[in-house]
């Protein structure tokens, strides 16, 4: 077994990080080949529509000349990936959506479909200051058609927001409330160890 790991995060020591790195526990636990990544690491642009990934009804494969398509060729061969990617102004930050699109958008046929015949299995985990509630009234609906298009890899799919503490709660929260945050973390970065542990086998 093969698992990805990407913090999509400009924060390599944020809560995103923290999940993921906790994720790469749950990973190794599961005896899997692991490979962790700061996405914000790399200068990466969006589709190109170069469409020479069209060429081909049977290879998946990015052809833009960069970093980021040996990366898009290691997810499709992998077993697993596991992304971790705050969300801003009410969608995951623009990295993630960038590499979201080079990688869906290559292994879309125009004649069939979807061409990819492998199998990957998907944790993408959200890290958001919103409250629990409005997040999952006012901004998950929005976000349905992009985690939608992670089914495409043909694996099982699992989804899941965590809510850290802003800085501006963390100025002026009482100390019982900034306890219970961090008591509340803690739980979240088992889950997240468990739910990757689960993903990886």
């Amino acid at each position: 077994m093969k698992t990805i790991v990407i913090n999509a995060d400009p924060k390599k020591s944020g809560s995103t990080a923290q999940l993921m790195k906790c994720a790469v526990k749950g990973v190794e636990s599961a005896d899997s080949e692991v490979e962790y990544v700061d996405l914000y690491d790399f200068d990466l642009s969006g589709c190109t529509v170069c469409q020479i990934c069209k060429n081909d009804e049977e290879i998946c494969k990015c052809y833009l000349k960069d970093e980021v398509s040996p990366l898009i060729e290691r997810i499709l061969s992998s077993d697993c990936l596991l992304v971790g990617a705050p969300i801003f102004f009410s969608y995951p930050s623009s990295h993630y959506l960038a590499l979201l699109e080079r990688l869906i958008y290559c292994i879309v046929s125009y004649k069939t479909g979807n061409k990819f015949k492998g199998k990957v299995n998907v944790g993408l985990f959200y890290t958001t200051n919103y409250p629990k509630k409005y997040f999952e009234e006012k901004i998950r609906p929005h976000l349905k058609k992009s985690e939608d298009l992670l089914k495409m890899l043909n694996g099982d799919v699992e989804i899941h927001a965590f809510h850290k503490i802003s800085n501006v709660e963390r100025a002026s929260a009482s100390e019982d409330k900034l306890k219970s945050k961090e008591e509340q973390f803690k739980k979240d970065l088992k889950k997240v160890f468990d739910i990757c542990a689960e993903l990886s086998k």
